[in-house]
């Protein structure tokens, strides 16, 4: 709970800041919200430590800017007349995400209630066709939704794009996608050349890290700080959420997993490294475990979910090859799973991209390897499960992460 002093003070110089101290407030209530549920003024006053006559100003800003709205009666505890609850509202306001993959595009937005409002996919080759190719594509997409958004009278925020490599946060440059064979790539610049001068703000960031953010948003509530995403794609990638919060690293490079060196006799990385984690277990060492060069399932043009899900049915199937690739996988993962869980001691391990597709031959044997692998054999072993958010996971993160502006800053909506 927020005390007064921290939550109505905010000191510059010595000197309060009547800007920032509202700010600070605004945002503070409406994450109380997001966070705890509908809660009258004098409910919401209490928990944060807000005095009854700020929230009351406090409450007509948030109504004025269209990010709350008071409704039913709240009787929770209450004597007397109860007031009324307010509720996040911000249906005129989203975040938007949007993830390069070397297969597809994929977009989500989302309002400031979590839910989606709009969702794309597209296939795409990335990695045969020019960055300024992809990139056009991306703008595209993008600017088809927003005039969508637009007509619905919907704002967006934000743009966060996840990029698959290291993105440098603070410049929007690509540094570094081996996948796509991307170097020093000005993506967020060219986004905004490509989008015109009212576009929103946009970022980009690592698609791994994204995904975690979606993951522990999908976790609200179950008392979950400390995760450890794994995504699988044509690379591996990861995100850690430690104490709530994502963990970026000195230079915003924290998570780069896939590139452990598990094989060092092992196939040639795109990264120009032998052996790294990513030619064990990512997407292309299943699919060529899996099929034959020309099968339709290795076909980049197709749909990748199409492809996934016929995999799926031959596994179900029983097909000797789908399942050998899958044992296969299950024993690579495993084996990388158990080194992180040793470093990072996360609550829980959630496997994402085309690992979740595959949970029901996955899971239980990579549980079994951190067990079995474990250096302390006395602590709580951590759980393993598969990401229900399917492939749009980095964009979902993206939305939210682009939608936390508002509920850091609640004065980027106008009123």
């Amino acid at each position: 709970m927020a005390t007064r002093s921290t939550a109505e003070a905010q000191r510059t110089g010595g000197r309060t800041d009547a800007a920032s101290m509202r700010r600070a407030n605004t945002g503070l209530i409406l994450r109380h919200l997001r966070d705890q549920g509908g809660r009258s003024r004098a409910r919401l006053a209490a928990e944060t430590g807000l005095s009854k006559a700020t929230m009351s100003t406090l409450i007509a800003e948030l109504v004025e800017r269209g990010l709350v709205v008071e409704g039913q009666p709240d009787r929770a505890g209450a004597v007397g007349r109860p007031g009324l609850t307010v509720t996040l509202d911000g249906r005129g306001v989203c975040g938007l995400g949007v993830e390069i993959s070397v297969d597809y595009l994929s977009l989500i937005a989302v309002d400031l209630s979590g839910t989606v409002i709009r969702e794309s996919t597209r296939p795409i080759d990335a990695a045969n066709l020019p960055a300024a190719d992809v990139i056009a594509r991306v703008a595209d997409l993008l600017g088809e939704t927003l005039a969508s958004l637009r007509s619905a009278g919907v704002r967006c925020v934000a743009i966060t794009v996840a990029a698959p490599g290291f993105a440098d946060s603070d410049t929007g440059i690509v540094r570094l996608a081996s996948n796509l064979g991307w170097r020093d790539v000005a993506l967020v610049d060219d986004l905004k050349q490509s989008l015109g001068q009212e576009v929103p703000p946009i970022s980009a960031q690592h698609d791994a890290k994204l995904g975690a953010v979606a993951e522990l948003a999908q976790l609200a509530g179950r008392d979950v700080e400390d995760l450890l995403y794994i995504s699988g794609d044509v690379g591996v990638g990861g995100g850690i959420i430690s104490g709530g919060q994502i963990m970026r690293g000195a230079k915003g490079s924290a998570g780069e997993i896939g590139h452990l060196p598990l094989d060092p006799a092992g196939r040639q990385c795109a990264c120009g490294r032998r052996g790294c984690w990513e030619t064990m277990v990512g997407l292309a060492a299943f699919l060529r475990l899996a099929a034959d060069e020309a099968d339709p399932v290795r076909n980049p043009g197709r749909p990748l979910e199409d492809r996934l899900r016929e995999l799926h049915r031959r596994a179900e199937d029983g097909d000797e090859r789908t399942l050998s690739a899958l044992a296969t996988v299950a024993e690579g993962l495993g084996a990388g799973v158990s080194i992180l869980v040793d470093i990072l001691d996360p609550l829980l391990v959630v496997l994402g991209g085309y690992f979740a597709w595959f949970e029901e031959w996955l899971i239980a044997p990579v549980a079994d390897l951190v067990v079995e692998r474990r250096l302390n054999p006395d602590t709580e072993v951590c759980r393993v499960v598969g990401s229900s958010l399917g492939l749009t996971s980095a964009a979902r993160g993206g939305a939210h992460y682009s939608i936390d502006r508002v509920f850091q800053d609640p004065s980027v909506v106008s009123s």
